[in-house]
């Protein structure tokens, strides 16, 4: 069955997904449950900055992405690619309930020879414990009757170099069979495509690879903290150590960690892994680390002001920068709300610039004009590249820089006050 290829979502994976598809010569139509983002594809309106609104037009106008609500569709595609948020409960436990949701609605509608792919992050197991009993439920086969593979996004919004399309794509099946018949799905449209020898390896890939960089974090975060107190710039060590050209990989502290993805993942294994009798100990402690770092800044910043003879209640404090990471627009679990939240909870009378985010309605706050010298402390959270940090550093009363974006220009600054 060759035909439409189906995504459920078209979110920050779901739409560039389609338009990499569309790229290849490829029908795509996207199902959506938001009404505003179904009328914004359908005018070629992009509103994920990975996805260009000309070349999104120019796809919808072709005839290569549709998009619906309508799940009866799901009947007339070749494959159905589930792209959704898979995000933690307030007790910071798995949450499958969207993905689960959107499986049940397509179990009923189910035909012979379709592909379905979770590409939705989560634990070791979930394609074949949760997904498989719900599809099968018809009297359908998995590796008979349809097929059944895991494939993990790897998007890395707001980068140029590795996007959807280069980025190796890892996919693993319930059956040898799932998984060849999604390589070749994928090898339609992705450069290049790796498979592995099942679902479960190719979900604990995908949580190895942010665990990495969590615990890696972690680490220099920590060491961030001890040279705050031994008087050592740990940027410099930081830099230092990267001359080595063999044996060491560069990782940046800072004021947390955001992103759909490292806040996140690293509590899917260490739940899952309590199922075997197992605690993953080192990960949590990494965890433990970065989700920490807003409430040291917290402490940083009212020591720096508490330098100038001023108390944070009351003080006038700008945040430059509350996407989550540089030049993008996404502020999921950015570390700048939750620095906001500590700092209105102390009083403080907080505003942010932002040039990507133009509002921030969980706290309650708008984009402001910079003006350095208007406020009582700038504090760096994200170090968006088009912004003059010289004439920051020069205008403003106090920075506290969460991200080296002062470089040289901020150390040994009196002013300047670096994480």
């Amino acid at each position: 069955m060759k035909g439409q290829i189906g995504i459920v979502g078209a979110g920050y994976v779901g739409l560039p997904l389609a338009h990499v598809f569309a790229e290849g010569g490829n029908k795509v139509l996207l199902f959506e449950v938001s009404p505003e983002k179904v009328e914004l594809v359908k005018r070629g309106e992009s509103y994920i900055r990975d996805v260009e609104s000309a070349d999104l037009k120019r796809h919808v106008d072709g005839g290569l992405i549709d998009i619906t609500t309508d799940y009866d569709a799901l009947t007339d595609v070749e494959a159905i690619l589930i792209a959704l948020q898979t995000p933690l409960s307030p007790q910071r436990e798995p949450d499958l309930s969207i993905v689960l949701g959107a499986v049940e609605d397509i179990a009923p509608r189910l035909q012979r020879g379709q592909l379905v792919v979770l590409e939705s992050t989560t634990y070791p197991g979930t394609t074949r414990e949760r997904l498989l009993p719900i599809l099968e439920q018809g009297g359908l086969k998995a590796g008979e009757d349809f097929h059944l593979a895991f494939s993990p996004e790897r998007v890395d919004p707001g980068r140029e170099d590795w996007t959807t399309k280069n980025t190796p794509k890892i996919v693993g099946g319930i059956t040898p069979a799932c998984t060849e018949r999604a390589v070749e799905l994928y090898s339609r449209a992705i450069d290049t495509v790796h498979p592995v020898s099942s679902p479960e390896a190719a979900e604990l890939t995908k949580l190895l690879e942010n665990i990495f960089r969590s615990v890696n974090i972690a680490l220099v975060n920590e060491l961030a903290q001890l040279c705050d107190r031994m008087g050592i710039d740990v940027w410099e060590v930081v830099g230092a150590a990267a001359t080595k050209p063999f044996g060491f990989m560069s990782f940046q502290p800072g004021p947390g960690l955001g992103g759909h993805c490292m806040p996140i993942d690293p509590f899917y294994l260490t739940w899952k892994a309590r199922e075997y009798d197992f605690y993953t100990e080192f990960i949590e402690l990494a965890g433990k680390v970065n989700e920490n770092m807003p409430w040291w800044c917290l402490g940083k910043i009212a020591r720096a002001l508490n330098a100038e003879e001023k108390a944070l209640k009351g003080s006038k404090v700008k945040i430059l920068g509350v996407a989550y990471k540089a030049d993008i627009d996404d502020t999921r679990e950015s570390p700048s709300l939750k620095l906001i939240e500590l700092l209105q909870g102390e009083g403080a009378d907080v505003s942010y610039h932002d040039p990507y985010v133009g509002e921030l309605p969980e706290r309650g706050l708008a984009s402001t004009p910079l003006d350095p010298a208007g406020v009582d402390c700038i504090v760096i959270v994200t170090a968006h590249s088009g912004i003059d940090y010289d004439e920051v550093v020069r205008q403003a009363p106090l920075v506290v820089d969460l991200r080296n974006a002062t470089g040289s220009n901020g150390t040994g600054n009196g002013k300047v006050w670096k994480l």
